[in-house]
């Protein structure tokens, strides 16, 4: 496996934590094992690798799992948000691609645990997007959610919440 002098940052959803990597792997892939799907709470796990002693916790230390004797998924204890396996006997921490601030730099590469696919995952390309809508009460909805979020933003901060002066 290659390893990519390639700098990355991430974290979860409220801010609470935040981790860098100064290298990664090339190992993108997707999980579907089922230990993954309860893990991330969805049919796989898109996952990224990191060499152990590349990795820096910026904010927070992540909550721990032991999900089975040697692996610990790691998630955040305030908003939930997974974060990463990790095989406690092995040499890297696989992140969740979708914790990653730039998760378009890291496409998956192979599909892994395929024994706990869901057989309509093959199908999920060819679902429409649904196109427009003009139903207000929908746009209401979703104005409400844009101008309340909470989520930390794709990039470190010096602190979260941030306030009018500090971002």
């Amino acid at each position: 496996m290659d390893r990519y002098a390639l700098e990355v940052s991430g974290g979860c959803q409220c801010g609470a934590v935040r981790y860098h990597a100064t290298e990664m792997f090339d190992n993108s892939h997707i999980c579907h094992c089922r230990m993954c799907q309860k893990a991330v709470g969805n049919i796989f796990a898109a996952l990224v690798a990191a060499p152990r002693e590349a990795i820096t916790w910026t904010r927070g230390t992540p909550a721990r799992f032991r999900s089975s004797d040697h692996v610990d998924r790691g998630f955040c204890a305030q908003c939930g948000t997974p974060l990463f396996y990790e095989d406690t006997t092995g040499n890297r921490v696989n992140f969740t691609i979708g914790s990653l601030d730039h998760p378009e730099l890291f496409p998956p590469g192979a599909n892994t645990g395929t024994e706990g696919q869901v057989p309509w995952f093959g199908t999920l390309v060819t679902i429409d997007d649904g196109g427009p809508t003009e139903d207000p009460a929908r746009e209401e909805w979703w104005s409400a959610i844009r101008a309340t979020n909470h989520q930390h933003p794709d990039h470190d901060t010096d602190a979260w919440p941030t306030g009018p002066s500090s971002e």
